[in-house]
This record gives structure tokens, sequence and C-alpha cells, in this order.
């Protein structure tokens, strides 16, 4: 790669940005663009070259600089080359001013401050015209993505029929926002990130031609922060060298970035991880005074997070450009004693943190907080131990953390010791004599960091004992709504009468269906239902099939219709009926049914029952209020006899 100056008045040599000095002049300057030279290297040999290209990627991976570097091979022209070529090893009569953007026939435009259909129209009344001294009249347009639809809409005839001696040039970051219409007319080439390594030598050559001493710590950690960037790399160079006073350092950069040492930032996770919560604000402290921006901090712990749960699941990942030795081989012994949910929790609770650091008034609490909840997180039990402590029954037991020296925190507390974390209880409370029941065993994976779980057996209370759920036998959906009728739950009471469809009940197992109408959550519901009530675990399905059995609401609206149907078809109700024009049958009433009974009926001494007169058993619109018999009967008293009929 050659460098490229320009020379002021008086032949002064203003300074260049290094982004701009090492610009590439060809396709053999381009890095990690591999694919796309290929492409357009085989294109201009065979002479099937495109009217249009499309150029995407992330910021500073080349895109203006491809356009022009093809702008510069169309109009390529020496004095033995008269065609387009790839191949630009000679300077071409047109090759200077194509890439310093001045060439009459390659007009750049912006599209973020050229938006209309104006600018558009203007560029197709242009491209009717022959270029005037290159090949051809190539039109580059930066940020694509910005044009209006109007502007879109007016391009596409242009675009898809051009002129012979017009080509057109694309790029853009946004992807997504150019309408397919467009995409459809170009040739799509997406710009690749530059890799670590790869960045990393090409940063080693350039300052090998500025004569700067460099570290190769201090290019990694530039390569880091580019994120595949070339222009952002050289950026970051250009301040690192003016910065060092032309020597590029480790520590030159972690102050210009404002990035505590990466080292430092292992030491504070191995802290946290072993629940020190002393030591690790210490350690924030620390790097906070030393110029460290607790928000940086905090991404740093996510990125080496990630890092540790990557080396977990691809170990080649060690083998990255950008670790340092030591970061590599801290990060593999982390990921082989850390476990997945544990590196899990952490990465969602540093993001959260980060988050909440960006928005508080006071950035370096809103770390310190985070750091806290993260420390004491990482010593408490994980679901599965819990569950499996409940289900025997004893008290989680965490030892104190392990003492490393540190620096004594600004609290006043000792350094390197944090508060032990209390024992967590879990079911009843253990006896003082309660044996151990195994043996200490590591936490998560954390077995080398120092958290161990301990169970201690349990003997069940008196009053456990005493408030232990009898056992309930279940054989059908009436012995279901019995029980949620004797647990007063109402609500689920109504659901069972109105919406199961009994298929199979039996001993811990429910098969059922469900009428129309029924809540979503029901089968959920019931089973955390019948967990509270019976003290037992019961398998809720629901049948995929229709199930036809009625519901208990159902039944019960059948045999209240063949109640009435009975009533109506007696002939003595008939006769009432007949002799009390207006009366009807309102209500049917069996006495041994106590399932049907209201809680408005009062029991009435059979001694009274005989005073009350007939006419009460009617309301006031004459209609029959009650009929009731020993035989399940409808049964009415004449007025005019004394003995009772049937």
């Amino acid at each position: 790669m050659q460098a490229t100056d320009d020379k002021g008045q008086g032949g002064l040599v203003p300074y260049r940005v290094l982004a701009r000095k090492y610009r590439p002049q060809s396709f053999e300057d381009l890095i990690g663009q591999e694919p796309m030279v290929q492409t357009l290297t085989n294109a201009f040999e065979v002479g099937r070259i495109a009217q249009a290209w499309m150029l995407t990627g992330v910021r500073g991976v080349g895109k203006t600089t491809t356009a022009r570097i093809l702008a510069r091979a169309l109009n390529y022209e020496t004095d033995t080359i008269h065609r387009p070529s790839i191949h630009l090893e000679q300077p071409g009569l047109h090759d200077q001013a194509i890439m310093e953007g001045r060439h009459v026939d390659v007009v750049e435009m912006d599209a973020a401050s050229h938006t209309g259909i104006e600018d558009i129209r203007e560029i197709i009344a242009q491209v009717r015209y022959r270029p005037v001294s290159a090949r051809y009249k190539v039109y580059i347009i930066d940020e694509v993505h910005m044009l209006s639809t109007q502007a879109f809409n007016g391009l596409l005839k242009t675009l898809e029929e051009p002129p012979e001696h017009v080509k057109f040039v694309f790029a853009t970051t946004e992807i997504r926002k150019v309408p397919i219409t467009v995409l459809s007319r170009c040739q799509r080439f997406d710009l690749r990130r530059v890799e670590a390594g790869e960045m990393i030598r090409h940063l080693r050559k350039i300052l090998n031609a500025e004569n700067v001493e460099a570290d190769d710590d201090a290019l990694r950690l530039l390569a880091r922060a580019s994120e595949g960037s070339v222009r952002d790399a050289l950026s970051l160079t250009d301040q690192a060298i003016a910065h060092g006073a032309g020597v590029v350092s480790l520590q030159t950069v972690r102050d210009m970035l404002g990035l505590a040492d990466r080292a430092r930032i292992i030491d504070l996770f191995e802290m946290l991880m072993r629940g020190e919560v002393t030591a690790s604000l210490t350690e924030l402290r620390a790097q906070y005074n030393a110029g460290a921006d607790p928000l940086v901090v905090l991404a740093d712990l996510a990125d080496f997070t990630h890092l540790v749960t990557s080396l977990r699941f691809v170990p080649e990942s060690a083998e990255d450009g950008t670790l340092a030795p030591d970061e590599a081989e801290r990060g593999r012994a982390l990921a082989s004693s850390l476990s997945v949910r544990t590196l899990s929790q952490v990465w969602q609770m540093l993001l959260k943190a980060v988050e909440e650091t960006r928005m508080a008034a006071s950035p370096r609490q809103a770390a310190e907080m985070a750091l806290i909840r993260i420390a004491h997180a990482s010593t408490l039990p994980s679901p599965d131990d819990l569950l499996r402590i409940l289900q025997q029954g004893g008290n989680v037991a965490l030892p104190q953390p392990p003492a490393t020296p540190t620096t004594p925190a600004s609290s006043g507390a000792p350094a390197g010791t944090s508060a032990p974390p209390p024992a967590v209880s879990v079911g009843t409370e253990a006896p003082a004599s309660g044996g151990q029941m195994a043996a200490p065993r590591a936490l998560g994976g954390r077995g080398a960091l120092g958290i161990h779980l301990v169970a201690h057996e349990v003997q069940p209370t008196p009053s456990a004992q005493a408030n232990a759920l009898p056992e309930v036998a279940l054989g059908s959906l009436e012995d279901l709504d019995a029980l949620a009728e004797k647990m007063r739950d109402s609500r689920m009471r109504l659901w069972i009468r109105r919406y199961l469809r009994p298929v199979k009940i039996e001993a811990g197992r429910l098969e059922i269906g469900f009428a129309d109408g029924a809540p979503p959550s029901l089968a959920g519901d019931l089973h955390r239902k019948l967990l509270e009530w019976t003290g037992r675990r019961w398998t809720v399905s629901v049948a995929t099939a229709q199930v036809e059995s009625p519901t208990l609401e159902e039944k019960a609206e059948k045999r209240r219709e063949a109640l009435f149907a009975e009533a109506n078809a007696d002939p003595d109700v008939a006769l009432l009926l007949k002799a009390f024009p207006g009366a009807r049958v309102a209500h049917v009433r069996l006495r041994d049914d106590a399932a049907e009974k209201e809680p408005d009926d009062v029991p009435v001494d059979e001694a009274e029952a005989k005073d009350i007169d007939m006419g009460d058993a009617f309301d006031e619109t004459g209609s029959l209020d009650n009929i009731s018999n020993d035989d399940d009967l409808p049964v009415y008293t004449d007025p005019d006899s004394e003995d009772e009929e049937d």
C-alpha cells in the first residue's frame, strides 16, 4: 500500500490522517474482502460487467473506497491498456482525479443530504449525455437508503435500462431500508468486518511505515475496540500516536479509551464468582480512581462473561488474535469450573446493570449496586439444588468465601473479606442434632471457587404433621366438585361444574375435556389447586379428541328439565294449574337431594307444617312455589278434602 500526500502552498506537506493517507488505491490493497475481489476480477476478465452494484456493510469497511476503485477500474486507461481492467498496477490517465473524488465523469452524491426526487431528476437528465473524457460516466450514491420513496421510484427505470456509458455504484449501511425493486436491479456485495488477526497485521504494517513503535498488546486492544472497522482502527491508532508522543503502548491505549486493565477485569470477575462483595467494591473503586468508566467496566465484565461461555462450548475461541495468552488461559479455567446456568445469570444481570448505569445519576453507585447483586447471587443455590433439598427437607449452608488480601474498602470493612452469607433455610427447621446427609458439593459447577452446598437431615415438626392434608380419594367429577366446595373455592367449583367433561379419573391422574368457553389456564389452575388441596401432585391431561360426556351443569340441567316435565305431566298438578289460570311450576325440590338444596331453604318442623295453609304454597302471582314429596313426585292438597292424594 502506498501513502498518498498532497502538497500545500509553498511546498509544505500538510498532515493527513492515517485513514486517508493509507486509503486503498486498488483491489490488491483491500483487506478482508476476498470474495468480492474474486467476483469482480472474474467479471472484468470475461467482460460480464454489471450496470449497477450495491455495496453494504458496517461503517469503515471500505464501501466508498471500493466504489472509487470500481470507477477507476471501469475507466482505467494507460498507453497500452484501453479497456476496463481490475489490475491497476500502473497509474492510469484518470486514476488520481477519480481517487480524489474530483473527476468530472465520476459523480459522488451523498443521499443523506440529497434525498428528494429533484436530485434524482437531475441525475436522470444528465445520464443521456456521454462522458466528457472517461470511458464511463459513474454515479456513486453513498447512504442510498436515505433516499425518499419518490426518489427510489424515479430512479427505477433508469437503473433498469441505463445508457451503455453509465454505471451506478450504491453504498449503504442499512440494506434492509433499500426497496427490493432497487436491489433486484443491482449486483450486491456484503463487505465483511475485518478479522482481528488481519487487522493487527494491517496496523503493524502502517506503523512500521510511519516509524512508530507499538506493543502487540496495544494493537490487540485497538483491533478489539475497532470492531472490525478499518477506518475506526486507523482513527484510534492516530489518536494513540498523538497521546503517546509517537509511541503506542498498552497503557497509552487504555488511558486513551478509558479502559481498565484486562487482568484486573478478570480479577474482578473471579471476586464476584466467589461472592466477595467487599473485595469487588474495592477493586471497582480502585479502577474508578485510576480513570476507568464504571459503564465500561461493566461492559468489559459482560464481554469476559461471553468469552468464558464461548470457551465452554467452543474451546477454539481462545485462539482469537485479540486475546492475550493470560486472558485465554484464565478464561479456559473459568469455563471448566462455572456452570452454564451461572454464566447465563451473570450475563443477564450485567446487561441490566449496563442499562441501569447508563441511565443513573451516579454511574459509580449504580455499578456498585450491580456488583453487590451479582456477588450475592453467585453464592445462592440453583433452582435444581433447592428443589432437591425441598424434596429431602433440610438447610442449605453456604460457607464463608475465602479471604484474599486486598486494599481496604472506604467503608472500613476488613480487606479481602466479606460478611459470610447467612444459611438459606429450605423446608422446615432442622434440629440441632440433625445429621449431615451429604458431603459438601460444588454449587452449579463452581467447585474451583470454593462455593459448596451442604444438606442437613430435617425431622418434621409436630405442627407440620398436624397440618398435613388428609388423603383424598377422587373417583368422579362429583367428588372433585365436593372437594372444591369443601375448600370454599367458589370460582374453581364454578369452572369444574361448567367446563369439565370427564374422560378418566383415577388416583393421581385426571383426563378431561373442556366445554366451549373454558378459560385457557383452566388445566394449569386445576393442577395447582389439586396440589394445594390434596398435598400431592396430579397429572392433568386434556383430551385432544372431542369429549361427549356432559358437564355437571349439563347433568343438573337435564335432571331439572326431567323433574319439570314429570311435574307438569302429573294429573293432579294439571288440575291445579287449570284451577288457577296463570299459575306455573316455578321450582321442583326433592327432599333427599342435598346437592340441589338452596341456601335459603329453612327447615320446618313437621308439626308446624300441618298448620300451614295451602295458599302459602303459592307466590303473589299465583304460581306454585314448591312441590315436594317423599316419593320424589309432585303433590298437592285438595282444600275440600282432608286426605292427601299422591
